[in-house]
This record gives C-alpha cells, structure tokens and sequence, in this order.
C-alpha cells in the first residue's frame, strides 16, 4: 500500500497568487469571528486590499512561466490565464473601494431615529463586513475557473465562486425585500444551471472515458466516442456557461438580482463574473472542442445573434438605470460571444481586451448609481433622474462618459473592443456576427444617448433626490475607472500589443 502512494505535486510559485487570495479570506473569516465590531471595518478593508495587491504583484512576477502541471494536472498557467486572472484581480481592487463606502449597504444615518450618537451606533451594527472575505473567496474561485484543466477542478471553482455571490446578493436584506428576492433567485437557478453543467460533464466523460481537457481533446481528435455523447455534453456544458455570462435563453435572473443587490455587488458581479465565465469559454471552445467546432458553433451563432438583439431591444423599454445596465450586459454577452465564436487568435486576444475594459467601465458606471439619492437611499428610476447635469454636472458627464463606452463611441475603450471583436469575427467569416453586432449597437446607442438627454436636456424635478458627496473610496473607484476607460480609448495599442504577445492556451 505505502509503495503506491504518490506525493501531491504542486508548483506553489506559480499557485501563489490563488493561494495568496484564499489566505486573506480565511484572515477574514478569522476576524469576523475573533474581532471587535469596532475595528472590523478598517482591519477587513486593509487585508482585502492587501491580499489583492500582493497576488496581482505575485502574479505579474510569474507571468512568463507556463506549466500544465500546476497542481496534479488540474490546473495550467499560461499567458492567456495570466490574463484573465489579472483582469479579476484589477476589477476587484477597483469593486473594493466602492464596496467600502457602507453606506452603499446599511440605512442612511439622516433617515435613521433618535440622537446622532444613537444613528452613528445602529449604523456601526449594521456594517456589512463580512462582505470582504466573500468577495476574496469569489475572486479565488474565478481564478480558478479561468486555468481549470479538468472538468471536477471546473465545476468546484464553479461553486467555489457561485455561493459567494449569492450570499452576496442579499446583504442589503435591512433595506429592502428586493435583495432578499434576488438572492433567492440568482440561487435557485444558480442551482439549476450547475445541474446542467454537471451532465455535460458525465456526458463528456462518458464520451472520453477522461476529466481531462487533454483527454477529451485527444478523443475529440481521435472520434472514438460516442458522438451523442458529445454532442449532449458540450449542450449541457455550454448551459452552465452561458448562465453565467447571462447570454439569452438563460438571461432572466440578470436583471432581477442587478436591481435587487446591493449596487456595489451589482457592479463586481457584472464585471468579474463574465470575466471568468467567458475565460472558461474561450479555454473550452478553442483548446477543447476546436476541432469539433461544426457541431457547437452553428448553435453558438443562433445564440449570440438572439442574445444581441434582445438585449439591446429590451433595454429601450426599462424605465431603472439598474434593470437598463443589466439588459446592456446581455447585449455585451452576445457581442463577446462573438470573440468565442470567431476561433482565431484575433479573437482571442479581443475577448480578453473587451472583458477588461467593460469590466472597468461597468464598475464606475454602477459606482455613479450609488451617487443618485433621496432620504431612503438610492434612486435608481430613470424619470427621476431628470436634470441631473444641472444639479451635478459632473456627476452626470462622468456617467455619459460610461455610457458612451457602452455604446462603442470613438475615443472610448468600448469602440476599441468593439472594433477588435467584430473584426476578428469578420476574419473568421462570421459575417452575421458582424452585421448583427453593429445593428444592434446602434439600437444600443439610442438608449445610452436617451439617458443623456434625459440627465443634460429634461427640466430638473424637484422630487427629494439629490447627489451625495461620495467618500474618498467611491471617487476613487469613480476616477480610475474614468481614466482607463479613456485612456484605453485614446491610448489602446501597449495593451493591444501585451495582450497579443501574451494570450496562449496551453494543454
């Protein structure tokens, strides 16, 4: 028995960054257990913003090293995961500021009863700070997902950063029922979709008797198995996926779980999600399934297209910013679906910038929201935003600079990524990709133009809303993502270029 033991083999160095992130979260877990309520705050924001900082900086030291061996041929590190885990890490340094600012989560202290000294303590008991560890344990399950090589090591980062984000839905429970309401559904469909991903993954191993991308590359190659079986396992896997990245028919909990969260989770979860959803897909479709692509990409197409124009045709009719963003998101699902689709490097390479760049810009456009106020909290009905360039010019510019990020208007990183994703699906031949894509870009911009109108050109209403001074953590995040949303735009071609020479999949 003891001659047949195999020591585990793990390359820690290169494992660093994820063990970095798991670290800070089991500190985290350890100070909300052991700490006073008093300094949880502070101590929980120090480490999170530590934990993150060290594994971007351990991860950019070991950026040229690749390995498919990582951690006992579960996991491999290569360019194209460097990538997308630095994309995570970045878009949660930037979320974690916003996430910061607690009056985004607990009731305001002017609408609160009774003295100042008794609104300052119901406040302190009302900080949500276990906040903090569950967003570093959502941030390590997306790592994971992005270098997984096994469908068993897929599906426990699956989990890994699915049951986070659904607690994470619901912490504004105090203040409304809403929250309540999208957790429940982002968990029940949650749940619903990892069923479908888990019979892709019996199917794909009962077609190559293998967990392994490798192995079911080779049998792909070789077609020694059952074609049903594979057909019916990339189906139910790609179900799983496209819940995730909130592509059409499995759309409907975005828009209930983006109004009912609280805004700052809201904004992480849109951003980092699809960043590890969509580098699951791209790792799958193009070092996988590659040489199956006749099967999957006729059915992949027919979503995108649909995803596209739904998404930009229903979020003309929403009258909340939230429930308008979260149907922008489908629209950019189908968009990026595109890159998948497009199967060349080109693709590739877009993908990875338009996740980046929307990413950021998503986090500060739903970093603004957080600013539109009355006495109860938010406001996020569109009609009450009327005016608002007159009463806070620029609050309101700094939102149109977003939304016409969102729209792909020149100068901004949108229209690069835009460019790069339709262009690559151009070489590939996927000219309906193409055709759609800019149609319904252009449906997208009248609503994006729409909210400017509405907030520079429609007469102020005096309503009780107003805009709050945000703290120094919420301009923070509101500033860095303005600057590279532009930056980007203006100055694309370092990343372009880093981007290009990085991004390799490895078996």
């Amino acid at each position: 028995m003891g001659g047949n033991f195999l020591a585990p083999t793990l390359e820690y160095s290169l494992l660093s960054p994820v063990l970095i992130v798991l670290g800070g979260a089991i500190l985290g877990v350890l100070i909300e257990a052991f700490a006073p309520r008093a300094s949880r705050s502070s101590s929980q924001l120090f480490i999170t913003l530590t934990t993150l900082a060290t594994a971007l900086t351990a991860l950019i030291r070991n950026r040229n090293g690749e390995s498919v061996t990582v951690a006992m041929n579960s996991m491999v590190f290569d360019g194209a995961g460097v990538l997308l885990q630095g994309s995570i890490l970045v878009i949660a340094i930037i979320s974690v500021f916003l996430l910061a600012d607690q009056d985004n989560f607990t009731a305001l202290a002017a609408a609160l009863p009774g003295s100042n000294e008794e609104r300052i303590s119901v406040q302190q008991q009302l900080k949500v700070t276990e906040v903090y560890p569950l967003v570093l344990f959502a941030v390590a399950g997306m790592m994971i997902f992005t270098v997984a090589s096994d469908l068993i090591t897929l599906f426990v980062a699956l989990e890994m950063f699915s049951l986070p984000l659904y607690l994470l839905a619901g912490l504004s429970r105090h203040r409304r029922l809403m929250s309540q309401e999208a957790a429940l559904k982002y968990f029940l469909l949650g749940a619903f979709s990892s069923a479908f991903f888990l019979f892709g993954v019996s199917f794909l191993y009962g077609y190559s008797a293998s967990i392994t991308f490798s192995g079911i590359h080779d049998a792909v190659i070789g077609g020694s198995g059952n074609d049903v079986f594979l057909l019916l396992g990339i189906a139910f896997l790609s179900v799983g996926l496209l819940f995730k990245v909130g592509a059409v028919p499995f759309h409907t909990w975005s828009p209930d779980v983006y109004q009912g969260a609280p805004t700052p989770i809201t904004a992480f979860m849109a951003a980092a999600t699809k960043v590890a959803a969509f580098g699951a897909m791209l790792r799958i479709f193009y070092s996988v399934l590659a040489e199956d692509y006749l099967q999957w990409r006729p059915v992949l197409t027919l979503v995108a297209l649909v995803t596209m124009v739904f998404g930009s045709l229903v979020a003309i009719a929403q009258r909340d910013v939230k429930r308008m963003l979260a149907y922008s998101s489908i629209a950019h699902a189908g968009f990026l679906l595109s890159g998948v689709i497009a199967l060349n490097k080109s693709g590739l390479d877009a993908s990875i910038f338009y996740l980046f760049a929307y990413g950021v810009a998503t986090v500060g456009a739903f970093a603004v929201v957080t600013l539109v106020r009355d006495s109860s909290g938010e406001v996020t009905d569109l009609n009450r935003w009327s005016g608002l360039g007159k009463r806070s010019p620029l609050v309101a510019t700094v939102f149109a600079g977003f939304l016409l990020a969102f729209a792909g208007i020149p100068l901004t990183s949108g229209f690069i990524g835009k460019f790069s994703i339709f262009s690559a699906a151009y070489e590939s031949g996927a000219t309906s990709l193409l055709i759609t894509g800019v149609l319904s870009s252009a449906i997208a911009a009248f609503f994006y133009i729409r909210v400017i109108v509405l907030m520079f050109f429609k007469d102020s209403v005096e309503d009780g809303t107003s805009v709050v001074i945000p703290s120094i953590y919420t301009q923070f995040t509101i500033a860095l993502s303005f600057i590279v949303t532009f930056a980007l735009g203006v100055f694309p071609a370092p990343l372009l270029e880093f981007i290009s020479s990085t991004a390799t999949f490895i078996r």
